[in-house]
């Protein structure tokens, strides 16, 4: 018998609502055809945006989207992308299908899109090909509310009030696509940059993010830091806020990735593996964090996660579009829940990406949209945004898997208690096989009503644009309230979450 113990009066920490955040960038149809059309098409658009997009999003409760890389944040020169469209600069998209790139979406557009959103904004700077002056001159013109040649350029191309910057990062992938740098260097590099990321509301300031590591790359968080905290900053508050963290889920390598429809069962269990890597090199990292941080005022962003297939085929290789099945909703539920137990050091992540482009929640092809299983994960998952991490713990659990290299936990969970004593449950039936029976039991709570929904199906189930449903959020009927709390059974290969009411 599996059972979960909730110890729902140990609050360990508040989910932040931004770890449920997205990201997009200027690749493939992510940004063109997926979240903006422009004012002139015949998709219904408010302001350039897809209005069926935009309500969904909203509907999954989207809190943060990052913007406008990736890669291309390094090639990325704002003021190609401001004034009359017809005067925007076109520039040749290196790192993602050698497209052109017209900048009909740029600074102001981007805001509009967070506006419609409702959701907290998180510019990325360019480091890579960009100089001090440019990104001095892009947080001025959004930020800046006074009297300068950069805000005035801003009232002239349409928008009087500065605009709120949530949060800035300071380069992207700097080990890599970024600059290839040295952590060493790339402290200096950002030591340099922040100082001239202002802080033009005091009230409101900005957190900067500086780029961390590539998923088990420990050396490059602890010579950042050792770097920025020895050599650069005598303190960590008016500095720095939180440093970055990417990590991708491959069924295979680099060269050969897998197909994202077609698979085996061992693949299945394969990704999952790989996917529940994502605990392991959080805590690692963490703790190196601690080492300099032990109040953890700084935070881990994981803001590039997700699972990265070969493209369908017959598209643009450049455009990383992939379908998304039943695996990429457990990969999202088991990622999900790790950044929940981790809500102390992990206060912002972003799934890549959220239209079109590598795990999508949305998929669009002309005026048709379809929902995936990885949004009906995120949307099943929202009621943690906010709410109190509680202890909580599974026994009972046995390794499920083809053979030992590929063994995963047979189920995955978290817990929350919301501002209004709602608990909320989240569970991963990673078995492909067999239903799991899992008693739930409190320790004072005694239950008053049950909510609980589930996204299921075969293992390369998968959302059409010929049939939009094959998989989405059911109810899931077999659960019964107990002396101790619930009893719930969850179907093979299933994500699963409970609202439980006092």
């Amino acid at each position: 018998m599996i059972r979960l113990t909730v110890h729902e009066n140990e609050k360990k920490a508040t989910i932040s609502p931004e770890i449920y955040g997205h990201f997009s960038e200027h690749l493939g149809r992510c940004i063109y055809e997926g979240l903006y059309v422009g004012e002139d098409s015949d998709i219904p658009n408010e302001k350039g945006m897809r209005k069926d997009v935009v309500e969904a999003l909203k509907d999954m409760q989207i809190p943060v989207l990052r913007w406008p890389g990736g890669c291309f944040a390094d090639e990325y020169h704002w003021k190609d992308g401001i004034g009359p469209k017809e005067n925007r600069k076109k520039m040749i998209n290196t790192n993602w299908g050698g497209v052109v790139e017209d900048n009909s979406f740029g600074t102001h557009e981007y805001f509009e899109l967070c506006d419609q959103l409702g959701c907290k904004t998180y510019i990325n700077g360019n480091v890579g090909s960009g100089t001090v002056q440019e990104m001095s001159e892009w947080v001025e013109y959004m930020t800046f509310d006074g009297e300068s040649p950069l805000a005035n350029e801003r009232r002239k191309n349409g928008r009087d009030k500065a605009w709120r910057v949530d949060y800035f990062g300071v380069g992207n992938e700097n080990w890599g696509c970024g600059g290839n740098m040295h952590p060493e260097y790339y402290a200096d590099v950002y030591r340099r940059y922040q100082s001239f990321v202002k802080m033009y509301d005091k009230e409101k300031p900005i957190n900067r993010i500086a780029c961390g590591p590539s998923d088990f790359d420990y050396d490059w968080t602890e010579k950042l830091l050792n770097r920025l905290f020895t050599r650069c900053f005598d303190h960590l508050h008016g500095n720095l806020e939180a440093i970055s963290l990417h990590y991708y889920t491959l069924p295979h390598d680099w060269d050969y990735k897998g197909s994202a429809t077609d698979f085996t069962k061992e693949e299945w269990y394969t990704t999952l593996y790989k996917t529940l890597k994502m605990d392991e090199i959080v805590t690692k990292h963490s703790n190196i964090m601690d080492k300099y941080d032990p109040k953890k005022i700084l935070a881990l962003v994981v803001d590039e996660w997700g699972c990265w297939y070969d493209v369908e085929e017959g598209t643009n290789p450049g455009f990383l579009y992939q379908q998304n099945t039943m695996r990429d909703a457990l990969v999202a539920g088991i990622n999900l829940n790790i950044f929940n137990k981790h809500c102390d050091r992990v206060r912002m992540a972003n799934i890549a990406q959220t239209v079109n482009v590598l795990q999508s929640v949305i998929l669009t092809e002309g005026k048709k949209m379809i929902l995936t299983p990885t949004y009906h994960v995120f949307r099943m998952f929202k009621y943690h945004q906010g709410a109190q991490l509680v202890n909580s713990f599974l026994t009972g659990v046995e390794q499920e898997g083809t053979g030992d290299d590929n063994k995963v936990p047979q189920v995955t969970e978290s817990v929350s208690v919301s501002e209004d004593g709602t608990v909320n449950i989240t569970l991963n039936n990673l078995s492909l096989e067999s239903d799991k029976e899992v008693e739930i039991d409190f320790d004072d709570l005694k239950v008053s009503s049950v909510e609980a929904y589930v996204v299921t199906g075969a293992m390369d189930a998968h959302n059409t644009f010929d049939d939009a449903e094959v998989v989405t959020t059911k109810k899931l009927e077999n659960v019964t309230i107990t002396d101790k709390g619930v009893k719930v059974v969850l179907p093979a290969c299933s994500v699963t979450g409970l609202r439980i009411k006092r």
